[in-house]
C-alpha cells in the first residue's frame, strides 16, 4: 500500500549532512578605483580569471573537471561584471564547459554569500568541490551605477534617505553610539594601517596575491601589491581630514575603506573529497547566519548576525579566538567590539589590519577575510574557533564561524 501523502519520506533518501572545508583562497592585489588606479584599463572578469587560474595552478592535485560549481559575486552586475560572471569567468579561465557557474549579489557580503551558498550545496551533497569568490571594479562601475530605488522607500517612510548613502549610515551609527567618538575611530584606523604594514613586512600578505597584468597609457605593467595602504598614518594626520558625509561629522576617508578594484576566490570541498584528492584543509565550516537591521545604521549588522550564528552553533563569544571583521568603516568595527566587550586594540581582531588599509572592493571582501583567517589558523594551533563577519548595505550583517583543523586541545587558550 502506498504511504499517505503526509507520511515522512524514507530516511534512506535523505543525504547526510557533510563537513565543508575551506581548502585555499587567493586574491588580486587591490587597487584604487579611478582613472589613475592600477586596474583602470583592466576588465573585472579578467581579474576573476586570474584568481581561478591561480587556484588551479596552486592545486594540480585537483582535476578541473571535478569542480562542480563556480559562484562569483558582484554588486553591480553590468558590463564586464555581468553576463552571469561565474559562468563566463569559468569559460574564460579554461575550465571544462561541463563546469557550471552563476552570479550572486548581497552587496558587500557577495563573496561571503557565494561561499555560504555553495557550502550549503556541498553539505547537502549537490557538490563535492566548488569555487566561490567575488569581484568589484568600482572604477568602471561606481557604487549605485544603474540603480533605481523605488520612490516608496522614502515616500512611505520605509527607510530614511540616509540609508541609501553608506557614509551617512556610518554617521548615524556614531549618533546611535555616542561613546564611539571620532578619536576612537581615528585611533582604530591608524592601528589598521600599522598592523597591515607590519604583516606586509613580515611576508604575511604577498603570498596570497595573484599578480595581474595591467595596461595604461604608459604601456603594460604588473600589479603585485595593494595600492590603498598608507603606511605611517598617524592619529594626528587623520584628525584633520574633511568629513564629506556631514559638516563637522566623524566619518572621513581616513577612518573608512576607500573605493577599490579587486577580485577574490577560494576552493571549498566536502571533507571526504578533500582527503580523496589530497587537498589541504585550511578551515572547517561550523555555521553561518545573516541578519537584518535598520538600514539607517547598517554598520551594526554584524552584531545580530554573530549572536544568531553563535546561538545556532552552541557557542559563545568567549569561544572565539580570532576575528576577521570587514572594516567598511571604523565605527562599524568598534560598535561590534563594544557590544561584545572587546577592546578596540584587541590582538585577536584583524591581526594583519583590514580594509581601511588594504581596500574593500565590495563584493570581493568576504573571501579576503576567510583567506586571512585560514592563514592565522595555520600559525595559531591554540585557537579553535574564529569568525569572519561584515556589515552589508541596506541594513544587514553576515557572520561565518570556522574551526581550526590544526587545533591542539593540549594548547587550549
Amino acid at each position: 500500500m502506498a504511504a499517505p501523502a503526509s507520511a515522512p519520506a524514507d530516511s534512506r533518501s535523505r543525504p547526510a549532512v557533510r563537513d565543508v572545508v575551506f581548502v585555499d583562497g587567493v586574491r588580486t592585489p587591490f587597487g584604487k578605483a579611478g582613472s589613475k588606479g592600477q586596474y583602470a584599463q583592466t576588465r573585472a572578469d579578467d581579474m576573476v580569471v586570474k584568481v581561478i587560474r591561480e587556484l588551479l595552478r596552486r592545486h594540480p592535485e585537483l582535476p578541473a573537471e571535478r569542480i562542480d560549481e563556480v559562484a562569483i559575486a558582484a554588486t553591480t552586475q553590468i558590463g564586464d561584471q555581468g553576463l552571469t560572471i561565474g559562468r563566463s569567468a569559468a569559460l574564460l579561465a579554461g575550465l571544462p564547459k561541463s563546469v557550471p557557474g552563476f552570479a550572486i549579489d548581497r552587496m558587500c557580503a557577495g563573496a561571503m554569500t557565494a561561499v555560504t551558498t555553495v557550502s550549503s550545496g556541498i553539505a547537502f551533497g549537490a557538490y563535492d568541490v566548488a569555487i566561490a569568490g567575488g569581484v568589484e571594479h568600482m572604477g568602471n562601475h561606481p557604487m549605485g551605477e544603474g540603480v533605481d530605488p523605488n520612490p516608496r522607500f522614502v515616500s512611505d517612510k520605509i527607510v530614511d534617505p540616509s540609508a541609501l548613502i553608506m557614509g551617512s549610515t556610518a554617521e548615524n551609527l556614531h549618533d546611535r553610539y555616542p561613546t564611539l567618538t571620532k578619536q576612537r575611530t581615528d585611533a582604530y584606523a591608524a592601528l589598521s594601517q600599522q598592523r597591515y604594514d607590519e604583516a606586509l613586512r613580515a611576508g604575511k600578505i604577498t603570498p596570497d596575491l595573484v599578480p595581474v597584468s595591467t595596461r595604461s597609457e604608459q604601456g603594460w605593467g604588473l600589479a603585485t601589491t595593494d595600492e590603498p595602504p598608507r603606511p605611517g598614518t598617524t592619529v594626528e594626520a587623520l584628525s584633520g581630514l574633511k568629513t564629506p558625509f556631514r559638516p563637522h561629522g566623524r566619518v572621513t576617508p581616513g577612518n573608512a575603506a576607500g573605493l577599490n578594484d579587486g577580485a577574490t576566490g577560494c576552493l571549498l570541498a566536502d571533507a571526504d573529497t578533500a582527503a580523496e584528492l589530497g587537498l589541504p584543509v585550511g578551515m572547517r565550516l561550523v555555521g553561518y547566519s545573516f541578519a537584518g537591521v535598520e538600514p539607517e545604521v547598517m554598520g551594526v549588522g554584524p552584531v545580530p548576525a554573530t549572536e544568531k550564528a553563535l546561538r545556532r552553533a552552541g557557542l559563545t563569544i568567549d569561544d572565539i579566538g580570532l576575528f576577521e571583521i570587514n572594516e567598511a568603516f571604523a565605527v562599524q568595527v568598534l560598535a561590534f567590539l563594544e557590544h561584545f566587550g572587546i577592546a578596540d586594540d584587541d590582538p585577536r581582531v584583524n591581526p594583519w589590519g583590514g580594509a581601511i588599509a588594504c581596500g574593500h572592493p565590495l563584493a570581493s571582501s568576504g573571501v579576503r577575510l576567510m583567506t586571512q583567517l585560514s592563514r592565522h589558523f595555520a600559525e595559531r594551533p591554540e585557537v579553535r574557533y574564529g569568525i569572519t563577519t561584515m556589515c552589508i548595505g541596506f541594513g544587514m550583517g553576515g557572520t561565518v564561524i570556522w574551526e581550526n583543523p590544526n587545533y591542539n586541545a593540549g594548547g587550549e587558550q
